[in-house]
């Protein structure tokens, strides 16, 4: 039997801005563009909506001043993926990104988090993540209750992983004196 490709017609950010902009893509969808695909994302239901506000206050009680914190906005890693992680941890910049959307050396943690996208955020997340550089990215799993940690990004994957369960703690590479419990996160 004879073995067919399936040709795909990949987007770069330039023509993603230009189909939203014309209503090809609806205002307020919920997609982001990896790695020249348009990937429909889930709905936010409330355990995802909850643990997101609270990385934000966590984040927020532990590094004001010290860091820009994005909730679900863009990231501009390359000319096809600009994917909206749940959490951003950026450089802190006096503009809070006006001037543009943060690149990749601003950035100091990613965080996604999930339940019932936990694989597709195995199979597209962390490799893209690992591939473009960022230092340290965070998948925290609510279903498992635990927070899985990616450090030191190759070609070839993250160098160090980990995970932290509920009544443990774990700290940022880049605020190695700042403590974050999995609880605060998990709730």
């Amino acid at each position: 039997m004879p073995t067919t490709s399936v040709l795909k017609r990949l987007f770069t950010v330039k023509e993603y801005y230009q189909m939203a902009a014309s209503g090809v893509i609806a205002h307020g969808e919920r997609v982001e563009l990896i790695r020249g695909e348009i990937i429909k994302m889930s709905p936010i239901g409330r355990k995802h909506a909850a643990c997101v506000d609270r990385c934000n206050y966590s984040f927020a009680a532990k590094l004001t001043g010290k860091v820009v914190i994005r909730i679900q906005n863009p990231l501009s890693l390359d000319n096809t993926s600009e994917p909206e992680p749940d959490v951003m941890l950026l450089k802190y910049q006096d503009d809070f990104y006006e001037s543009g959307h943060p690149q990749l050396s601003d950035v100091l943690l990613l965080i996604e988090v999930a339940d019932s996208t936990i694989d597709s955020e195995r199979e597209l997340k962390i490799p893209l993540y690992s591939e473009d550089g960022v230092a340290e990215f965070w998948l925290v799993d609510i279903n498992s209750a635990c927070i899985e940690v990616y450090r030191y990004p190759t070609v070839e994957g993250y160098q160090e992983t980990f995970k932290v369960y509920r009544g443990q703690n774990l700290s940022i590479l880049a605020f190695p004196d700042v403590s974050i419990t999995v609880d605060e996160i998990l709730g």
